[in-house]
């Protein structure tokens, strides 16, 4: 990726080689993405007439643009060049809080919190709500995820760790089904309750989304999660009403 977005405006000639192949002409917008994401606009509606999607290679140089990614090439050359610049760009989201590393605006975009002014980015599941509250320590927002309790904790995992919140509340809580192990809290890809006898025994069990609200007949908890109610073990019926 490089930084900021460029535009090219002029009568240019598009040509498009590949999955699509296409030569247009006229006076265009050409938009060329941090990511290298190229899209080349008319004078009618939001469509771009040509684009190519996160190109391995972009080079704009004297009035031409061209992008590659395997078999595909767009190239736009621009005949009567009427302006070119170059602007700042950052990811767009909902403002959450202002950045206490610079003061620009952080944003939630998809699963992340980003700053629109400095490099700041910070993953968070897709469930949880960023809080009014402030980490004491570095001053970040919080957010509230629901892990069998309701945690408020650092937007930051490197300043305070969701996981070892949750371990500290419920590893060894509850024995597991198959031996006579303990189950302990984990991550191995997501966030797990897993037999501490792994690998003898490897039962194991993706942590869900939602709060402890009672014991299901097969021993293990059940969750109150967005869509219903459901226990630990995803595959047992015994808590379905």
């Amino acid at each position: 990726m490089h930084d900021g977005t460029r535009v090219m405006a002029g009568e240019c000639t598009t040509v498009f080689e590949g999955s699509r192949e296409r030569e247009q002409r006229g006076d265009v917008l050409v938009v060329v993405k941090p990511d290298n994401t190229v899209l080349v606009h008319d004078a009618e509606g939001y469509q771009p007439v040509a684009w190519l999607t996160r190109a391995e290679s972009v080079a704009v140089e004297d009035g031409t643009v061209t992008a590659s990614d395997g078999d595909e090439l767009l190239r736009v050359v621009a005949h009567e060049e009427h302006g070119s610049a170059r602007f700042p760009a950052s990811n767009a989201g909902v403002p959450v809080a202002d950045c206490p590393a610079c003061g620009g605006t952080l944003v939630r975009t998809r699963g992340n919190v980003t700053c629109t002014t400095c490099d700041a980015d910070y993953g968070i599941p897709s469930d949880a709500s960023v809080t009014g509250g402030r980490c004491a320590d570095c001053g970040l927002p919080t957010m509230r995820v629901e892990r069998g309790e309701a945690f408020e904790c650092c937007l930051d995992r490197a300043c305070e760790s969701m996981d070892d919140r949750v371990d500290e509340a419920f590893d060894r809580m509850w024995d597991c089904p198959d031996c006579d192990g303990d189950l302990r809290i984990i991550r191995r890809g997501g966030l797990l309750a897993g037999c501490e006898n792994y690998p003898d025994c490897d039962t194991g069990f993706s942590f869900p989304s939602g709060l402890v609200v009672e014991k299901c007949p097969c021993g293990l908890p059940i969750f109150e999660t967005a869509g219903r109610r459901r226990c630990l073990d995803g595959t047992c019926d015994a808590a379905d009403p």
